[in-house]
């Protein structure tokens, strides 16, 4: 499924929060519907990926791209660029690279904090700054639970600067049958922040009467 009008890139920051998964879903749906992606995973997302699934996700981008696709199960669909997440400098970090904005998915409160207070130690970081100074649209999938009072406050304020806090909690009114519909309804809702339909997933339509 391809969404029209949709020819810019879409920035996609995995940082090392648990649920890897709703990343490469991201990733598979994206590709799927011609969507460029450029990604860039947090240092912490490698102790992640051998945590949750034994796997050792490459440090080179281009076997790291070819890492992502094979999760994804999307060989050669789409364009998929990964960057190091030390490298400040990839074009993700200038505002004058034009996306159609930045999701961070799944977004640790790490982040969160780090990006509430201004501050930018990395290139993930940094690309989701830009979005901010820019107005462009920044859309975070926080997974942790529970929140306190600091993760709250933090998820506040990066609203209130612009960014759209989408939470990892699944709905059950489209009938989810496995573990992948949950995760494909939060990846759904994460991408209607840009309106992009590119999730197949049963939208609510209402009550129908008879």
């Amino acid at each position: 499924m391809k969404t029209p009008g949709a020819s810019l890139p879409i920035t996609l920051g995995v940082t090392g929060a648990s649920g890897l998964i709703y990343a490469v879903r991201a990733v598979k749906y994206l590709l799927e519907a011609d969507i460029a992606v450029e990604l860039v995973a947090s240092k912490a997302t490698y102790q992640v990926w051998k945590a949750e699934q034994d796997i050792q996700m490459p440090g080179d981008v281009i076997a790291q791209a070819d890492f992502w696709r094979e999760q994804a199960g999307v060989p050669t669909q789409g364009k998929l660029r990964c960057h190091p997440w030390s490298d400040v400098g990839a074009n993700i970090a200038s505002g004058s690279f034009k996306t159609q904005g930045m999701v961070i998915m799944p977004c640790s409160m790490s982040t969160v904090g780090k990006l509430a207070a201004g501050l930018s130690s990395d290139l993930l970081e940094r690309a989701a700054d830009v979005q901010l100074k820019e107005g462009k649209p920044l859309v975070l999938v926080p997974r942790e639970t529970p929140l306190s009072l600091i993760h709250l406050r933090n998820l506040v304020t990066l609203a209130e600067a612009g960014a759209r806090i989408v939470p990892a909690v699944p709905a059950w009114y489209h009938q989810p049958q496995t573990v992948l519909d949950l995760v494909d309804f939060v990846v759904a809702r994460a991408l209607d922040q840009f309106d992009l339909d590119c999730v197949p997933l049963n939208r609510w339509s209402g009550h129908h009467q008879d």
